[in-house]
């Protein structure tokens, strides 16, 4: 279990009420956060660890803003081996350090043609392929209900702001369905078209869990998806996790001014 108390004492009476959860290829978000105080994963006891490319595997708290924030620079994957209720824990932690709303950003493929490489997706709604869920085993009571309401997952009102402040800076931020494969491998060209039919529009192989242990813990949720490619069969080049990367860091400009705008006028 992750100690908080030690974690309290290493925040040293920092008080954040924001989280943010990085994607593969987005931690530049975390360096517009003022008078940083960085934490290393590895020295919070019971605390999990990254091992994927484009997650450092840090825990930044400051101020965005006026805004406390408290920053996790890489994310824990299924496919690393993670239990989905090691995600569970690290969601109730957050909680427990006082954080009301969490912003998660991801690398997603695009099933959507419209919705191009480099560019950004909102998500309204998720389907969740992965076949596992962070909250099975014993419920915590003290954390939220054995049952959860999904029917505002991606909370509605933070949404309608956060298109408010794309729409003044002129980002362009289409609403999508965002559907979460187990992974590691990328997805077949048939798969691609299955999710199609299913109603997604973007994939990828994180955020539901930490979404699902969020609206569990009573954490309000806004979701954003670095388009980084084409879904298998929409494109004609092999993907790979460079591309990911490469175009993670397109949108990433854009994707920081959407984040940092909001928070300042929080």
């Amino acid at each position: 279990m992750i100690n908080t108390k030690q974690l309290q004492q290493l925040m040293a009476g920092k008080k954040p009420t924001v989280g943010l959860i990085l994607g593969s290829g987005l931690g530049m978000i975390a360096d517009t956060i003022d008078t940083p105080l960085v934490i290393n994963y590895a020295d919070i006891e019971g605390f999990p660890q990254t091992t994927v490319a484009g997650h450092s595997g840090k825990m930044i708290v400051g101020k965005i803003g006026k805004t406390e924030v408290l920053c996790l620079q890489g994310r824990f994957h299924l496919y690393e081996g993670h239990r989905p209720q090691t995600i569970a824990e690290v969601i109730a932690a957050l909680k427990i350090l006082g954080i009301k709303q969490l912003i998660i950003t991801n690398a997603a493929g695009s099933l959507n043609p419209a919705f191009a490489p480099g560019s950004l997706m909102m998500i309204s709604d998720h389907i969740n392929f992965s076949g596992q869920n962070p909250l099975i085993g014993k419920n915590n009571d003290l954390i939220g209900p054995r049952f959860p309401d999904m029917s505002n997952a991606y909370n509605r009102d933070l949404r309608r702001h956060m298109n408010q402040i794309a729409e003044r800076l002129q980002i362009d931020l289409p609403e999508g369905i965002y559907l979460m494969v187990l992974g590691p491998n990328f997805e077949t060209a048939a798969e691609v078209r299955a999710f199609r039919t299913l109603g997604a529009d973007a994939v990828g192989m994180s955020t539901v869990p930490e979404v699902i242990a969020a609206v569990h813990a009573g954490i309000d949720v806004l979701a954003l998806s670095a388009i980084t490619n084409y879904g298998t069969g929409l494109q004609s080049t092999p993907l790979s996790h460079q591309e990911t990367i490469t175009n993670a860091a397109r949108a990433a400009d854009n994707l920081t001014a959407l984040i940092t705008t909001y928070i300042k006028e929080l």
